[in-house]
């Protein structure tokens, strides 16, 4: 009996723990997706549909808003990559690498790029941390050199 119960006990743990990996990999791979639509809304300039990817509120580390956190709508969302797009009309983001951490952050590494009316030419590496939880982004953690160069 006692041995029954035994392989009854390492059975039920060793499903659990299967369980437990599927989920969370079920997780990863809905950011990931998630993520992916992210780039593929900025890219085509659809800041709407971007902005809904986000939570009504939403924490940002953005160096170009600001020291600490701020707290951005979905409007505002809109409205600032709205004006960036205008000064920089083609306004692009390639993804380098995602790097899922757990159930509800994913990191981003990409290089934003663009062409300013006058020919000259930006290329700014991002590092990203999005916190998704309920299949919206409730956090955004932008970290990125904001320094001009004439300044350095």
């Amino acid at each position: 009996m006692r041995k029954i119960l035994s392989v009854f006990i390492l059975t039920f743990i060793l499903i659990g723990c299967n369980n437990q990996t599927k989920e969370k990999t079920m997780d990863t791979s809905t950011n990931e997706k998630l993520v992916k639509q992210y780039f593929e809304h900025f890219n085509n300039h659809e800041w709407t549909k971007m902005a809904d990817m986000y939570a009504e509120t939403t924490d940002f580390k953005d160096p170009s808003l600001g020291q600490g956190i701020v707290k951005q709508t979905r409007q505002q969302i809109v409205d600032k990559y709205s004006e960036l797009n205008k000064v920089f009309p083609d306004l692009h983001d390639q993804v380098i690498q995602t790097y899922p951490s757990d159930d509800k952050h994913i990191i981003v590494e990409f290089i934003s790029s663009g062409t300013a009316p006058d020919h000259s030419k930006f290329e700014l590496p991002i590092c990203t941390i999005f916190t998704i939880e309920n299949g919206v982004i409730t956090k955004d953690f932008s970290y990125f050199d904001n320094f001009d160069e004439e300044e350095q």
